[in-house]
């Protein structure tokens, strides 16, 4: 089985920048693509940018374009989402899903196992 647990949230000023990480473990794990979902109160799973397995393809959200960079060290079995210009809309708690297919899909169903999330709040 792959588990996956997020880090690296936490509160942040507007403007300011967080990096989160995606560790995960179990056997095949480094197959997997990843993605980066958030969820604010009331909302639904909204996709930010997701990783293929090897690292070699990006997929963002147009809201991420420009100011979000995913990527991963198949080494160290994790996948880092580095956000910039945090705005409070940003905040929300952070998923990271991984896909056994291997891409770098921006749906939520392609998703088969969930961290447990980790909570960005941005300040204004």
């Amino acid at each position: 089985q792959v588990q996956l647990v997020e880090s690296g949230g936490g509160l942040v000023q507007a403007g300011g920048s967080l990096r989160l990480s995606c560790a995960a473990s179990g056997r095949a794990s480094s197959f997997f693509g990843v993605g980066w979902f958030r969820q604010a109160p009331g909302k639904e799973r909204e996709f930010v940018a997701a990783v293929n397995w090897n690292g070699d393809f990006t997929n963002y959200a147009d809201f991420a374009k420009g100011r979000a960079t995913i990527s991963r060290d198949n080494a160290k079995n994790t996948v880092y989402l580095q956000m910039n210009s945090l705005n409070p809309e940003d905040s929300a708690v952070y998923f990271c899903g991984g896909a056994r297919s291997g891409l770098a899909s921006n749906n939520k169903d392609a998703y088969s196992t969930w961290g447990q999330g980790t909570q960005v709040t941005v300040s204004s």
